[in-house]
């Protein structure tokens, strides 16, 4: 039975969960390991977002050997080999824990901290234009990585927020075996786009062009290098990914990819208050619940809710469908389509796309 923290002795600290201690001490003979072959403190960028007085900077500290994540190929075929090279590096290689690491946003620096696993994520000060720019990234071994971030435009008053599995992406596997495929199937052109749906957000992107585009899942971080090439590759609009570490926490083995959503969802709204967010899910997992949630709990926040509608062979592969996701105010609309045509034939009848172009 669980305990709230109120509920034990004072003075006694909370003993962390077996899994955490576990996974810390793989990571401690990794490290050590990974020391004595040569590897370096290296910053692998993901990208950021922000407004015009602050940026959330993203990234994972790992150990690698220099400059091996620098892109230096010359032919196509090469840059793509290398690119599944080194995502299965990313994938392998240590992270730091506590990685101490040095954030330039123009001509100020910072020194933050990484997490357990190596993830940066931190909020801070900036001033910066509306657009796409650059912070940088300095190791302690002396690694430097730009990172993209995008500012958004104080202007904005609608921005997107899409699932990536079985909404932008087709998989069409069992969903146990989907986080083994997005992990280890490190080539984006084994995955495939949904029918329709990046030539609707690109309408979207073009036709809101100061409105923000996020891709939240519950996908590791590990992954986000080959899901930005996905998303570049089939012509999806570039965007910030909101993705989690699935590693255990002080008191489970596994994270919730719920509270993930809901968590991003949540801070997404307090950022960028005067915005409304279009929420993108499909029906097999939880996103029909989770944007329900959120809708009932900041309703004028929420201008649609689309929700790709799984085939039925799609279906099964997913585990089922979700069912219905419970009451949502009247003036929240919902729409469903199994692709993308359908879902902007009714985003033009919300005003939220003109007719086709």
């Amino acid at each position: 039975m669980a305990h709230n923290t109120t509920d034990r002795p004072a003075g006694k600290t909370p003993v962390a969960h077996l899994g955490m201690r576990l996974e810390d001490s793989l990571h401690a003979w990794r490290e050590e390991h990974a020391r004595k072959r040569g590897d370096v403190q290296t910053v692998l960028p993901f990208t950021g977002y922000g407004s015009t007085t602050w940026v959330r900077v993203l990234g994972r500290v790992v150990l690698a050997k220099p400059g091996y994540f620098r892109g230096n190929e010359k032919s196509l075929a090469s840059k793509a080999i290398a690119d599944g090279i080194r995502g299965w590096r990313n994938f392998i290689s240590p992270p730091v824990n506590k990685a101490t690491i040095t954030v330039q946003v123009g001509d100020s620096k910072h020194v933050v901290t990484a997490d357990r696993g190596g993830v940066i994520d931190v909020r801070l000060p900036a001033q910066m234009e509306p657009g796409w720019t650059t912070v940088t990234l300095h190791s302690e071994d002396g690694e430097e990585t730009v990172a993209p971030v995008y500012v958004v435009d104080p202007a904005a008053r609608v921005g997107v927020v899409s699932d990536i599995d079985d909404t932008i992406m087709v998989t069409a596997l069992p969903r146990p075996m989907l986080a083994a495929w997005n992990t280890f199937v490190l080539d984006e052109h084994a995955r495939t786009p949904t029918p329709g749906m990046a030539v609707m957000m690109d309408r979207l992107a073009r036709q809101n062009p100061v409105g923000p585009v996020f891709y939240l899942s519950t996908g590791a971080w590990n992954v986000a290098a080959t899901l930005t090439r996905f998303i570049t590759r089939n012509l999806y609009p570039a965007g910030p990914l909101l993705l989690t570490d699935w590693g255990p926490t002080t008191d489970r083995w596994f994270r919730s990819g719920q509270a993930h959503k809901r968590t991003q969802l949540a801070r997404l709204t307090e950022e960028f208050p005067d915005i409304q967010w279009l929420l993108i899910g499909d029906d097999g997992q939880h996103d029909e619940e989770i944007y329900a949630a959120f809708a009932q709990e900041h309703p004028d926040k929420v201008r649609a809710i689309a929700i790709r509608q799984l085939s039925a062979g799609e279906a099964v592969l997913a585990g089922g469908r979700t069912g219905r996701p419970g009451q949502t105010p009247v003036d929240v609309p919902w729409i469903y389509a199994p692709d993308g045509a359908g879902m902007s034939r009714q985003l033009a009848e919300l005003g939220l796309l003109t007719e086709a172009e």
